[in-house]
């Protein structure tokens, strides 16, 4: 993955920082555009695959963002992280629509643990059973390049 620094005065982050900031609980601001051409901020939350450097999430079969990605797959997503001096990961990417139960069942457990700590969470629930059901699909980001910034590395 290529990594690079969001701006030259701010220092950014290693591929080893960035693999561990994606692993927080942070969401993910996805902007994705309508078919009247006007950009939509969805906040998300996500999984990183590491080993196939991509973002995860899953959402509604008839949401919003599904159906601006079916017309147009490319996002731009921003991760931050305002809590401490602030820091974040963002970059473009090229969506892919899996509709597959198995895939997504898998992908939403996994988002369910990061952000909720169980699967037998009423929303974890929820996510699993649509999934089953073909009502919630798993969207798969493969982005282009990393841009990072870190405030706490400044001077």
């Amino acid at each position: 993955m290529k990594i690079i620094q969001a701006t030259s005065e701010i220092p950014g982050m290693t591929k080893e920082e960035v693999d561990r900031f994606l692993e927080l609980k942070l969401s993910l601001q996805l902007a994705t555009i309508d078919e009247q051409g006007w950009p939509n901020i969805h906040p998300v939350w996500f999984f990183y695959d590491k080993a196939d450097e991509r973002l995860l999430l899953t959402t509604g079969k008839s949401s919003k963002k599904t159906q601006n990605l079916r017309e147009k797959p490319f996002v731009y997503f921003s991760i931050d992280d305002e809590n401490s001096a602030p820091k974040g990961v963002k970059g473009r990417g090229i969506v892919k629509i899996v509709e597959e139960p198995t895939k997504t069942v898998s992908a939403g457990d996994k988002m369910s643990i990061k952000y909720l700590g169980t699967l037998d969470h009423p929303v974890a629930k929820m996510i699993t059973e649509g999934a089953k059901k073909g009502e919630v699909v798993l969207i798969e980001i493969s982005p282009k390049f990393f841009s990072t910034w870190d405030y706490s590395k400044a001077q």
